[in-house]
């Protein structure tokens, strides 16, 4: 790979810091991560291994910030968060490299706005937070008043995935931070850099030293963090494995927890299948798959399965995998060995079952490192198969059939993993009544699965969870109530 991406050299290696309590430190431990690029191979970075130390120390620093912040008003903290976005755009270009680099998505085509679309929590939080109020309560007695108010939860650890390295961090940052809460955040190792470097508008826009410290670590640095008797709330977003490990350990702390998804795409007799069939492809090789929302499955009325597979060979032809930083790339590497390797795994037990593979299906050649993964579509996939079961998390497109809505409705909600769906079809009535029927926690109709906005509640139904938007903001804080006894003489 030639270029260079925020001052890092092809060849060279940069060592990066933890941000702790406002500082930059090495860290007080004596061990060290080393990443390489899932683009060229290379060495790209070292970070320092946190200590329990490291993590006492951001707690402790964590505990004071928050006790400050809880006095300002609403508008003050909306304040600092507009600051914190304003800073934000100057930075989108560099950081965007780093977030290539690390995590492979192609920089032309999705790093520059996921930097971007990162920064909007802190405008849509410091928006919200102004208008987020308590409530006059009647009660029985004419002398009393009650009403409620509602106070910073306190010091979070926010345990965040690789996938959206920068982006999902600050779904926990902008909210927390506007309703006075500190936060913690914990991304994984191997894709810490970009975040990092992000961390230095916090310092610039002057976040109280304490308020948000970026640890980067394995799972171990994760669980001390969940069971630190200083640390008053989780927030997780990641698989559903890890998240069930989470829950086991966290005691009686206060959680939002996002988890894995295996969102059904419906396709009925009367869709549109060209728009259909685009919107699946663009579902399953957008951050090459790896996105909780993908395209996981594609179920469809056997009246239009034909129809259906013709148009998305055809739509899949647009998909150019290849190098990230390339502009004409719309589809980069997938970001780690172990996530290639369940994709093999997929496939394979796909194939052993049945299922024809009618494109790709394996680990592309010609690449700097075995993580580029070929486009795949498999059609006929029995629902016990484990590509149907399980998320995926690659660029793999598995048809299943149904014989009409009612089968396709009962084969959508048999997963475990509810998060978001999509039905096409061009009779209203019939979107209603898939929407009334499939378990997730968001229907999109006409479009694809990978739809979100940053300001719309994004949760999950069948043990995915969680809300975001203008319900996130509340879920950041604890209501009290207050009441008033006052004198009856007057």
């Amino acid at each position: 790979m030639n270029g260079s991406a925020s001052g890092y050299i092809s060849g060279m290696t940069t060592d990066l810091k933890l941000f702790i309590a406002g500082e930059w430190t090495e860290g007080s431990g004596d061990d060290h991560y080393e990443v390489r690029s899932p683009v060229s191979g290379e060495h790209i970075y070292n970070v320092p291994k946190a200590s329990q130390a490291d993590i006492d120390h951001a707690v402790m620093a964590a505990r004071e910030a928050t006790e400050q912040m809880r006095h300002w008003t609403a508008f003050e903290r909306a304040e600092l968060c507009l600051r914190i976005y304003e800073l934000w755009q100057t930075r989108v270009e560099d950081v965007a490299r780093i977030l290539t680099l690390e995590q492979g998505k192609p920089y032309a085509a999705e790093s520059i706005d996921d930097i971007a679309e990162s920064g909007d929590y802190f405008q849509i939080a410091a928006e919200d937070v102004k208008r987020f109020s308590g409530e006059l309560i009647p009660t029985t007695e004419r002398h009393r008043r009650m009403f409620t108010v509602h106070r910073p939860v306190g010091v979070w650890a926010a345990i965040t995935p690789w996938n959206f390295p920068v982006m999902i961090p600050m779904e926990y940052v902008g909210p927390g931070l506007a309703t006075g809460n500190s936060i913690i955040v914990k991304p994984p190792e191997f894709t810490s850099w970009a975040l990092l470097e992000m961390a230095k508008v916090f310092e610039e826009a002057g976040v109280p030293k304490g308020a948000i410290s970026v640890i980067p670590g394995a799972g171990d640095i994760g669980e001390a963090l969940v069971t630190h008797d200083g640390i008053d709330a989780i927030g997780f977003t990641g698989s559903s494995a890890t998240g069930k490990r989470i829950v086991s350990q966290m005691g009686l702390k206060r959680s939002i927890m996002e988890m894995s998804g295996n969102g059904p795409t419906i396709v009925t007799s009367d869709a549109d299948i060209k728009k259909a069939a685009e919107a699946a492809v663009y579902g399953a090789y957008y951050n090459a798959g790896q996105v909780c929302c993908a395209t996981e499955r594609v179920i469809v009325v056997d009246d239009v399965h034909d129809d259906f597979v013709e148009a998305t060979l055809k739509s899949a032809q647009e998909v150019r995998l290849g190098d990230p930083f390339d502009d004409n790339t719309n589809m980069g590497p997938l970001n780690n060995s172990p996530t290639a390797d369940k994709m093999d795994r997929h496939v394979a037990d796909a194939r052993e079952r049945g299922a024809e593979i009618l494109m790709g299906g394996g680990r592309a050649k010609g690449h700097p490192t075995d993580l580029y993964y070929e486009f795949t579509v498999i059609d006929r996939v029995p629902e016990d198969a484990q590509v149907s079961q399980e998320e995926s998390f690659g660029p793999v497109l598995p048809i299943l059939s149904a014989r009409d809505d009612s089968d396709a409705v009962a084969v959508a909600n048999r997963t475990h993993l509810g998060l978001q769906a999509a039905v096409f079809t061009n009779d209203l009535s019939k979107a209603f009544w898939y929407a009334d029927r499939i378990r997730s926690g968001t229907v999109v109709v006409n479009d694809s699965t990978d739809f979100w906005e940053t300001f719309q509640p994004f949760g999950g139904a069948a043990g995915t969870d969680t809300g975001w938007g203008r319900q996130r903001i509340e879920e950041f804080t604890d209501l009290q109530t207050i009441v008033f006894s006052l004198r009856e003489d007057m």
